[in-house]
């Protein structure tokens, strides 16, 4: 008999929520802060890593940690502005899919590569601090580590003892970094949406063991994994 899928663990940006690419608006910005003007190569790694605990990202690109921690103050006071403009929505039909995970009996879990700030003021936002059983950021987990580190999935499954083991654990996100956090974690299904940074070939790439259209199919997903 095939144990029920408990813990579904669900990316914020591109995943659950729209943000119509402020992360490279943001990102803009704080390279000015540090009297920096992003190039092309910039822009094209800050691409390829959505989905990254932010910090890392900055380390990559500029270097020593006193600058990067300086561009990633700037980055999430720059997001966090943004937000609380108005410039974030909930992607279409997220916020149901979510009632009907957790209607299925399943554990909800909401996480980002952003600062807990940054994470709270879009919940805020959003009207979502109670959508879900437990929300996490890297800084949450032992040792600060975002994706592609399974940690905050792993984090997950402790916090919320949702599932018996890791191949009880859907993950869903909509960048190659979602999909490698899954498959480190051990999570028996990795579904990666389009409603975000990268492409079905790129999430398959990575290791997805499905792609949707958006995060609005994975409850029938979900249903059909379990039968």
């Amino acid at each position: 008999m095939t144990v029920p899928i408990g813990l579904v663990v669900l990316d914020m940006a591109g995943t659950t929520v729209a943000d119509g690419g402020l992360v490279e608006e943001a990102f803009v910005a704080a390279a000015r802060a540090l009297d920096t003007e992003p190039d092309a190569r910039m822009l094209a790694h800050v691409r390829a890593t959505m989905g990254e605990s932010k910090i890392s990202v900055f380390r990559h690109l500029f270097g020593d940690e006193a600058r990067a921690r300086r561009a990633a103050a700037a980055f999430e006071e720059a997001y966090g502005g943004l937000v609380a403009a108005g410039r974030v929505s909930p992607v279409p039909g997220a916020a149901d899919a979510v009632a009907r995970l957790r209607a299925q009996g399943r554990t909800v879990v909401l996480t980002t590569g952003f600062a807990r700030v940054t994470q709270d003021a879009i919940l805020d936002a959003l009207g979502w601090r109670d959508l879900v059983h437990l929300t996490l950021c890297p800084a949450d987990t032992e040792g600060g580590r975002g994706r592609p580190y399974p940690d905050m999935v792993l984090a997950a499954l402790l916090r919320t003892g949702a599932a018996d083991g890791v191949r009880d654990v859907a993950v869903a996100g909509d960048t190659s970094y979602d999909m490698l956090s899954g498959v480190r974690a051990g999570a028996r299904v990795v579904a990666g949406v389009l409603t975000g940074a990268h492409g079905a070939d790129a999430l398959r790439r990575a290791g997805a063991t499905h792609v949707l259209r958006s995060v609005a199919e994975l409850p029938d997903l979900l249903a059909r994994v379990d039968a």
